[in-house]
């Protein structure tokens, strides 16, 4: 193979391998708490039933269609189905109990061109915190940024 084979096939792979990893649109985020971990899953647990899939979220935005896949100590899988979009997020949450609580939030959805709107994976997270309580807890901390959770840095989820 000539060295412009072997160049077109290296750039065909990377590019496909590029384009496998944009197929899904990631967001990660990370909060402390100084309350217990235990709680903190109750409280989680709690709003994702509270805000299961309803007839019409019309009154509701983006604080409706949450669905409870499974839940194990110091893990809640989750999924939110976004009213307007139809976009489903697959939400985790991974808790770590040290002296503090913390709790490392993942979402992951269909890849959108728009990168502005790959905010709702933040706010399929960030609304669970809200709608809890949760940040409003003592110790309340939370970390991310646009790196690891695109849009993060123009997103208002109180708009949804």
């Amino acid at each position: 193979m000539d060295l412009k084979s072997l160049l077109i096939a290296s750039a065909l792979i990377v590019g496909a391998s590029l384009t496998i990893s944009l197929a899904d649109s990631h967001c990660k985020v990370k909060w402390l708490f100084g309350i217990s971990c235990e709680t903190v899953q109750t409280e989680l647990v709690s709003q994702i039933k509270a805000w299961q899939i309803r007839q019409s979220c019309l009154y509701a935005g983006e604080r409706c269609s949450y669905e409870l896949v499974s839940t194990i100590p110091y893990l809640i899988k989750a999924t939110h189905t976004s009213p307007s979009t139809r976009k489903v997020s697959d939400l985790q949450f991974l808790l770590e109990q040290s002296t503090i609580c913390k709790v490392t939030g993942d979402a992951v959805s269909d890849f959108s061109k728009d990168p502005t709107d790959n905010s709702t994976n933040f706010c399929s997270l960030q609304n669970l915190m809200d709608g809890s309580k949760l940040t409003e807890a003592e110790g309340y901390k939370q970390f991310s940024n646009k790196y690891i959770c695109p849009g993060f840095d123009m997103v208002n989820c109180s708009l949804s």
